[in-house]
């Protein structure tokens, strides 16, 4: 079987899984270098809870390996000054007149407690008595699952009753739930899939927590968005008729057989319970039954508030926190409906390895992903520009590989400019799907980049002008709530057409990020000749731009001062520092006449 890892689970007590099924284990929590900007790794604990028994199922026949060879090392510490040393009759030497203090008795205190506590918007850890997170400055007892990101970060919920109110008075005309019309988006969204989670508390919390879409949930309840001016579909578990069309059965079959078990591993970092199965198939099920509502026009455009989100998911694995490809369901139920053409575009923070595996022969599906890439050795290492479909179907996989992180709005609404919208144009694509994960927002402790809010909504609303507007936003990742819950309000709005209005105006890059699009359009004019004139005049501007730096490097490092009383009797004659080499130099810029001085100087420091 293809999938490599082993299912590491904790039977339910009075399961009815045998011990011939299982075998035992223990294995420990692991991480992957965050150097390498990896998701975190994740395994449950040995650990045993109210007389469960710790099991391991193996999906593979390969057998679990211990993960690192234990052993100690002690350094050697230099002698210090113990209690015994200093009380000590010869340690020091006490004058026999002082006074007798043999009855001196210490107290003894206890250590005191660390408080540690985890930070309920970004999970970072914390420590001692402060109430705001070192991390991202949020209270501990915020009201952010409450109100989402209206709630303040630095107060704690007893205090934002104003806010609230200030909120709802905002919004009180939506109060009315809105009835499906052509001219509404429409939501997925159903509290059962809260239920999936990881089952024990490691050292540190899971990001990918039902917490994401209760803060998503509260701010577009606060905002009076939802319920409010978008309407809900009905939930809908997918069928297994329907996931095998881009999975294959096995992959499917050992999803479902998770609901049977306590706790459950497919990698170390991708969890399930009882209740993730269910939770996968609801998620799946409102991305297929969305695409149908707005390609029947029942609806204009829709959002899918899901998870457990899809896009590493590929035809054979479930990783990277993802079950069951929801994007891929998507384009299967997109042309059932008719559709020809699907593009989706991808723009979380990591790779969409799992959309790319499914569609990488299929030119019907133009895949597009912008992502965290540095060499590779960003999670999960594919996506490099070169990687641009097979079997025919060159050309039709586009991947914008950034080369290190915080990466914000300029470069990505220059990419859209450049690569996506010019692509996207001649492809001509009859839906559009956005995997939109939020981790290559501000503050996402993953994905270390700087997309706003109205970065995001810009995006939204360049590809809101494809497809006659027949347009379904997913949720994918980001892990920080203040930073998700805003974002996916201001897409949102977008959809709703309430938008702030975008001039849209040539965009500037960084350097790294102009490299990064010049080296992408390279590879796809080949199959896309329209970006040909925007590779020349883009290389261009990198040539300007290089000359322009170096110039300002010369003019930053060069000390310009009034040479006075030369020979030639010349003064203020301006000389760059740091060119004059040598004492000689100086002595032969002492001898020129003030005739030819300038065109020497030039000959002196070109030469």
């Amino acid at each position: 079987m293809a999938v490599t890892e082993s299912v590491r689970v904790k039977s339910k007590p009075n399961s009815s899984v045998t011990n011939e099924q299982v075998e035992n284990t223990a294995h420990k929590e692991s991480h992957l270098s965050s150097d390498h900007g990896f998701k975190r790794k994740r395994a449950s604990s040995s650990h045993v809870e109210n007389g469960g028994e710790e099991h391991a199922h193996h999906i593979s026949d390969e057998n679990v390996q211990p993960d690192v060879e234990l052993g100690s090392k002690r350094a050697r510490q230099p002698k210090e000054i113990t209690s015994e040393d200093l009380y000590h009759d010869d340690f020091f030497d006490y004058d026999d007149e002082e006074e007798d203090d043999s009855d001196w008795d210490p107290i003894l205190t206890e250590p005191a407690e660390i408080m540690k506590w985890f930070c309920q918007n970004c999970t970072m850890s914390n420590f001692g008595s402060d109430v705001l997170c070192c991390m991202c400055g949020e209270h501990k007892k915020s009201g952010i699952l409450k109100h989402g990101f209206f709630a303040s970060a630095f107060l704690q919920d007893a205090a934002l009753i104003e806010v609230e109110s200030e909120a709802e008075g905002r919004h009180k005309d939506h109060s009315v739930k809105p009835s499906s019309s052509k001219g509404s988006t429409a939501i997925g969204f159903d509290e059962r899939m809260l239920l999936h989670s990881e089952v024990e508390m490691k050292s540190h919390p899971h990001p990918e927590r039902p917490d994401r879409l209760r803060a998503i949930a509260a701010s577009l309840s606060t905002a009076g968005i939802f319920p409010g001016k978008c309407y809900p579909i009905p939930a809908r578990e997918i069928t297994k008729e329907e996931l095998v069309k881009v999975h294959n059965r096995e992959l499917v079959d050992i999803v479902e057989y998770t609901s049977h078990l306590y706790s459950s591993y497919f990698t170390p970092d991708t969890y399930a319970n009882e209740h993730s199965a269910l939770a996968a198939r609801l998620a799946a099920g409102f991305c297929a039954d969305l695409t149908t509502e707005i390609l029947s026009g029942r609806a204009r455009n829709g959002f899918a508030l899901v998870r457990p989100p899809g896009h590493h998911a590929g035809v054979r694995n479930a990783m990277g926190f993802c079950l069951h490809n929801n994007a891929a369901v998507a384009v299967a139920a997109a042309q059932a409906s008719g559709a020809k053409k699907v593009l989706i575009l991808d723009w979380d923070v990591h790779h969409g390895n799992g959309t790319q595996e499914i569609f990488e022969h299929d030119k019907s599906v133009l895949y597009v992903s912008l992502h965290r890439h540095e060499g590779g050795s960003f999670y999960p290492g594919t996506g490099a520009a070169n990687e641009v479909g097979s079997k025919g179907a060159e050309g039709f996989c586009v991947n914008v590989p950034w080369s290190r992180g915080g990466v914000g709005d300029n470069d990505y609404i220059f990419a859209f400019q450049n690569v996506v919208l010019p692509i996207a144009a001649d492809f001509a694509p009859d839906f559009v799907i956005i995997s939109a994960g939020f981790d290559a927002a501000r503050g996402d402790p993953l994905g270390c980049c700087d997309i706003t809010p109205d970065g995001y909504a810009q995006m939204t609303h360049m590809l809101n002008t494809l497809a006659g507007g027949k347009l379904l936003v997913m949720l994918e990742g980001g892990y920080n709530l203040r930073s998700i819950s805003s974002s996916a309000t201001e897409v949102i709005k977008v959809l709703l057409g309430e938008g702030s209005e975008f001039e849209l105006g040539e965009s500037s890059p960084s350097k790294a990020g102009l490299q990064t699009i010049l080296e992408v359009l390279k590879i796809q004019m080949k199959f896309w000749p329209t970006l040909e004139s925007r590779y020349s005049k883009l290389q261009a501007q990198l040539k300007t731009s290089m000359e322009n730096s170096s110039e300002k490097a010369i003019k930053k490092e060069t000390e310009i001062y009034s040479a006075k009383n030369l020979e030639t009797g010349e003064e203020n004659v301006l000389v760059p520092f740091f060119e004059l080499r040598s004492l000689q130099i100086i002595k032969d810029i002492s001898r020129i006449s003030s005739a030819n001085i300038h065109s020497k100087l030039l000959k002196i420091f070109r030469g």
